[in-house]
This record gives structure tokens, sequence and C-alpha cells, in this order.
């Protein structure tokens, strides 16, 4: 079996509409790329045809891989899944929604080569003026509280290492938006790309107003705990291993 180097994850939550035409211009960006590859779908309990769709989509492109979640736990979830059982030593993450632009993906690999996460920044949001808004809000109350410089947390459209998601994660719903800063604090290279977005077509969004904004907020003050809180773990050379046996 040929050993995959790109791992693509994509949580999907009722988007039976927009997987086969993801699926395509996956398909169209990594073909060329001449790098083993797989495509891994996470359908988070969808409700839809999301499924079966993904399942019809296999026959032809033999690249995806399918992972199901039993009950509804969000996007952070459906990352976990994707990077617990990606093969890949590079990691994508990307939303389903077809928000996200695949021919981002060379670039986003181009800039991995001198550090060990590439973060989008979309450089002009194509969402409704409340998301937009929360997110400005959630964003500047941010880094005023973590000093992250992460300019465009809620953008999951990510390429990273490995080594990355081999720390210890807690999980909790929302992590999604906290990965950069806990990579930063784990002495990781984080970098920022300006990425392009696009507007949903299809589907509906699974984003309101409380669980951008209000939930954040809380969440930002726990990740400020944990900055605070958490025991970084030891770095033991082969002489100080000795003195733990």
């Amino acid at each position: 079996m040929t050993a995959v180097e790109i791992s693509v994850i994509s949580p999907a939550f009722n988007e039976e509409e927009n997987v086969g035409p993801l699926v395509e211009e996956l398909t169209a960006v990594l073909r060329p790329l001449n790098r083993a590859y797989e495509i891994i779908f996470v359908d988070d309990a969808s409700t839809d045809g999301t499924y079966v769709k993904l399942r019809e989509l296999q026959k032809t492109f033999p690249e995806i891989r399918i992972l199901r979640h039993r009950i509804n736990c969000g996007e952070s979830a459906g990352e976990l899944t994707g990077f617990r059982n990606a093969r890949g030593q590079i990691l994508i993450t990307i939303d389903s929604d077809l928000q996200n632009d695949p021919a981002d993906i060379p670039a986003m690999l181009a800039r991995l080569e001198t550090c060990d996460v590439v973060c989008g920044v979309r450089r002009k949001r194509e969402d409704s003026w409340l998301k937009r808004v929360s997110s400005r809000v959630a964003n500047r109350f941010r880094n005023a509280l973590l000093h992250d410089n992460i300019h465009d947390a809620g953008c999951t459209y990510r390429a990273l290492r490995r080594k990355a998601v081999e720390i210890e994660l807690i999980p909790f719903k929302g992590l999604h938006r906290f990965l950069p800063a806990i990579w930063k604090m784990h002495g990781f290279r984080v970098e920022e790309l300006s990425v392009n977005h696009r507007p949903r077509i299809r589907g509906v969004s699974k984003y309101g107003l409380w669980n951008r904004l209000g939930v954040g907020i809380h969440d930002i003050l726990a990740i400020r705990w944990y900055r605070k809180r958490r025991i970084p773990a030891p770095r033991l050379n082969e002489a100080d291993s000795d003195l733990i046996r």
C-alpha cells in the first residue's frame, strides 16, 4: 500500500449538496501534486443524505475515507476524529460547505515548508453581517486576553504537520477555534496565510450569534486559565531520563 503523505480532513453535517463538488475540486488540486493523499470526511450524524452521497462518491474516488459519529458532536469533535484516524504526515482541515477554496492548498503547502502550522485568514468574508461582526468582536476579545496574534481564529482552513496533533488536546466544543493558540503555547511555529473565501450557495449555516460570540467568550476565559495553569510536558535528554527510573 502506498504511504499517504497528505490527509485532507473535512467534518460534514448535512452537506449532501456540497460534498460532491468539494471532492471534485480537491481532486483537481491534489492529483497534479503527485503526492499520495486521502480525503477523510467525518459525517457528524447527518440527518440528510450526506452519508449516502459519500458512499456513492467513494466508487469513483477511492481516496475518500468516511468516518461517522453516532451522535452529533460538532466541528471540533469532527476534527479530532479526523486527526486520530489520518494516515498522512501533513494534515489539511477544510470546511465541507465549499466556502474554503481548495485552490489555496498549494500555497498552504509551500508555506508549511518553513513552519509547523499554516492558518488561513479569509481575505474577504463572504458571510452575513452577523457572522462578521460576532467574529470580529470575538477575535479582538481573544487577542486582548490571550495575546496569541491570531487574526482569524474562526477560519478552520489550515495545513499542519502531524506532530502538531500528537500533543494532548483536551476535547471540548469550540476547541477548533483555539487550536492555533494552543499550538503556540506548545512552541509550534504558527504562520498565517491569506486565503479565498466564497459565499455559501447550498445548505444551511450551523452557526448563530450565541454559538459564535457568547459561548466563544466563555471559552476564551477557559483557555486563558489553561495557559496559566497547564503543566508543560517535560523534555528529557538522555542523562535526565536516568533520574526518573
